[in-house]
């Protein structure tokens, strides 16, 4: 469980961009900086310059003897705020996550911040954290993918959501429209993989499967409300499956709020060991933030890992 108390602030911070990234600004790296040094002893920006980078650096940053960051600001989309989470979660250093938003779905903000905008955020955590006011320390839970050993903190999906990432590629839209466009049509000409999901040893769905998603945020693409239960911080994870009794292209209108509960086709469980396969034959088509799994096989065990990544949030967050 996390540790709801308020914590010092931040005294040093490391801002990781993507230069990159096809939402990337050079105005917002500067307005980060800007507003991190008006309220840090030490301010430092790098931008990345090849994938893994971002982990490999934080890593290093984490491990200096003398400077290293007690913050680390995570300026882009879901692959960016991956790869620094992969970076956080190593044995040495101290140090908690702030995401700022800056690429398509931006899930990885809204699970933590919702709506606000980046720079209410970031100075709740730089300013008011030091007197116990809008910002808090959380201890967030992660998952851990077996078969690759990353650790998962947006989520993964099987299915209609992960074959979207590939849609997506050939989109010439930014932002959240860009993602809800990929969805949309890969919904179009989709066909139910046979599955099954495994929640601590228990089968709890074997067939048709549209989509298992399992985390972790309640969010997937800034705005489809897939896990709308799921807490960040209570040592389970969460997992959501809808089988073929829901038709693809209702999925994007269902679960905009959450509608596709209350149907008989989705199965809701919780759990710390989740195993998602295909039973057919093929490949898993997965995805975990934002990245689609290519060297996935015909299935994925997700492991909890209880509380452990350090990540600011609003106060009076659940």
């Amino acid at each position: 469980m996390a540790d709801s108390s308020h914590a010092a602030g931040p005294t040093r911070a490391l801002v990781i961009a993507n230069p990159a990234s096809g939402s990337h600004s050079s105005q917002l790296v500067r307005d980060v900086q800007d507003l991190c040094s008006a309220y840090l002893t030490h301010t430092e920006v790098h931008l990345t310059t090849a994938p893994g980078d971002a982990t490999v650096f934080v890593r290093r940053a984490l491990e200096r003897s003398v400077g290293a960051p007690d913050l680390v600001v995570a300026i882009g989309g879901d692959g960016t705020v991956r790869e620094v989470v992969q970076g956080l979660h190593a044995p040495a250093g101290q140090a908690a996550l702030m995401v700022v938003p800056g690429g398509t779905g931006n899930s990885g903000y809204k699970m933590l911040w919702g709506d606000r905008p980046w720079t209410e955020s970031l100075k709740a955590v730089l300013a008011d954290s030091r007197a116990g006011g809008s910002a808090r320390l959380r201890h967030l839970d992660l998952a851990r993918l077996a078969e690759t050993r990353s650790c998962v903190y947006l989520g993964a999906c099987s299915g209609v959501i992960a074959d979207a990432l590939i849609t997506a590629r050939g989109i010439p839209a930014t932002g959240r429209e860009r993602y809800a466009r990929a969805f949309a049509e890969t919904a179009e000409t989709y066909v139910p993989y046979q599955g099954r999901v495994i929640v601590d040893g228990q089968v709890v769905h074997e067939g048709p499967t549209v989509l298992a998603n399992v985390g972790g945020g309640r969010y997937r693409g800034g705005r489809f409300l897939i896990l709308p239960d799921s807490l960040l911080d209570d040592g389970l994870l969460d997992v959501c499956v809808i089988g073929d009794g829901v038709a693809a292209t209702e999925v994007p209108g269902l679960t905009l709020e959450a509608r596709h509960m209350d149907h008989p086709a989705t199965v809701y469980a919780r759990g710390r060991r989740i195993t998602v396969e295909r039973t057919d034959g093929g490949r898993l088509p997965l995805e975990h933030d934002g990245e689609y799994q290519h060297a996935i096989g015909a299935s994925a065990t997700f492991e909890v890992l209880p509380g452990a990544l350090a990540a600011w949030g609003p106060a009076d967050s659940p």
